[in-house]
């Protein structure tokens, strides 16, 4: 593959997926470029979220969320064990539109496909997401991790379709970084860009997406999120 691979929600077939350091350098890429996009509004009065038009190639604007963590909130490693171990499966905890979460197939020790159901409020019918999940661990100081999710084709492999759930297709790509700051919190930054798939408007869509990726669908809910991990120790 090409050292040009761009991150869009056009789906990728298994056999067509770059290497993992190309797909790695394409988000570093992304994310560094998330400091000059367009700042939007901000939420629960930390959450700051940015906006990139889309562009030849992208298939939807992309949007992006940030939020710094003191220690007593969150520390780099409890949020890289929940996030960048067994994300999928840790969402399902914190996000309540996630009904069904299941690994279809492990492509590598770091990267593995994953099918996600989500129940929305009607009249929105089921949404299916299903991402190759690619994690990128830098474990010199300061420390930085990366998740990165790239939507994923299976009609061509029949007996990994077979483990999708049945729903409309929707499709996303994101990059988040989980980076240690100087001050001694930690950033958790986002991006990311999508359609829900469907008989949605793409103008509906990109309305209610910057406070979307602040909130849930498809990604993280920050608030909840930190509820959820202080839970854990209660």
């Amino acid at each position: 593959m090409s050292e040009d691979f761009k991150l869009t929600i056009t789906p990728l077939k298994p056999k067509a997926v770059p290497p993992e350091t190309t797909i790695i350098a394409a988000a570093q890429n992304l994310i560094e470029s998330t400091s000059t996009w367009t700042r939007g509004k901000t939420y629960y009065k930390t959450v700051k979220t940015y906006r990139k038009n889309k562009e030849p190639g992208d298939g939807a604007s992309w949007h992006c969320r940030v939020s710094e963590h003191i220690p007593t909130e969150a520390t780099f490693e409890q949020l890289w064990d929940k996030l960048g171990k067994d994300k999928m499966m840790n969402e399902k905890e914190f996000i309540p539109e996630i009904q069904k979460v299941a690994k279809v197939k492990d492509v590598s020790p770091t990267s593995s496909i994953w099918t996600t159901y989500y129940s929305l409020k009607r009249p929105i019918s089921p949404r299916v997401f299903t991402v190759l999940q690619v994690i990128h661990l830098v474990d010199a100081s300061p420390r930085s991790g990366m998740i990165v999710s790239i939507p994923i084709d299976l009609s061509e492999d029949k007996d990994l379709e077979k483990l999708e759930e049945k729903g409309v297709r929707g499709r996303y790509v994101s990059v988040e970084r989980i980076m240690e700051l100087e001050n001694g919190e930690t950033e958790w930054r986002m991006a990311t860009s999508g359609t829900p798939g469907g008989m949605i408007p793409s103008f509906i869509t990109e309305s209610a997406m910057a406070s979307k990726i602040s909130q849930s669908l498809p990604l993280q809910d920050v608030p909840h999120f930190v509820k959820w991990l202080h839970s854990l120790s209660e």
